[in-house]
């Protein structure tokens, strides 16, 4: 089957994997709308897939039902390239649920292009203001080793904004107007999903919904695995000293 030319998107991207609690994420953002629901694919136990610049959501499903044969990072990569008559205008990167990470920047992407691959995570981008924004966003996955996933992929992506971040053939910046943090544990209850699809400074937004979501995850959990010792939310928020709007 061959893959059609896709949805062009100005991306910078953060995947990365969790080797003490088994997580598997994503951070992304750019200048096009609705990102969240495009790009990503995750799949607990298994892995997390981006297929951006000229996008085309079938090759992340694609990568998705490789790796659950048993293929690796490098031989889906292999397997898409001989499906994909566009190969060249795709950027993919993938992380598996070992850590092990892999990227393909096309020769036909926007420039600047490309990516970095770190132990256990890739940082990518197109359209970019410069290289200098894949460094920021692998320094900030680094950098913050320690931290929970979903922090240290927020940071990442704040540090690509903050060198830079995206822009036009003319050198002018591009906003980032969508955005999302998707992070999925072990088993199939989600843990972070959170997007921002329409807004002028979408990371600077998405900071802020997970800075009000973050502390709900536990009862989030509570409400999965033991109904009936779940309280109304406004009553367990008020017992933890919980305001939204703080």
């Amino acid at each position: 089957m061959k893959y059609g030319l896709g949805k062009y998107l100005h991306t910078f991207t953060v995947l990365g994997a969790c080797k003490k609690t088994g997580q598997l994420g994503i951070g992304i953002a750019t200048y096009s709308l609705g990102v969240g629901g495009y790009c990503p694919v995750l799949k607990p136990n298994l892995g997390v897939v981006s297929s951006q610049a000229y996008a085309n959501p079938r090759l992340g499903i694609l990568a998705m039902k490789l790796l659950g044969l048993g293929f690796s990072p490098e031989k889906v990569l292999k397997e898409i390239e001989e499906q994909d008559h566009y190969f060249s205008y795709r950027q993919i990167g993938i992380v598996n649920r070992s850590g092990i990470a892999v990227c393909h920047t096309g020769a036909d992407t926007r420039k600047w292009a490309g990516h970095h691959v770190g132990d256990g995570y890739v940082s990518m981008g197109n359209a970019l203001s410069g290289q200098h924004v894949v460094e920021a966003i692998a320094q900030g996955f680094e950098s913050s080793d320690g931290e929970s996933l979903d922090e240290r992929l927020l940071r990442s992506l704040e540090a690509g904004r903050d060198v830079g971040g995206q822009a036009n053939a003319d050198g002018k910046h591009l906003t980032e107007r969508s955005a999302a943090l998707i992070v999925c544990d072990l088993d199939d209850i989600p843990y972070i999903d959170l997007r921002v699809d329409a807004h002028e400074t979408a990371v600077n937004e998405l900071r802020r919904i997970h800075g009000l979501y973050a502390p709900y995850v536990e009862y989030v959990r509570l409400r999965s695995n033991d109904p009936p010792n779940t309280p109304a939310q406004d009553q367990w928020a008020k017992d933890k000293g919980l305001n939204w709007t703080d």
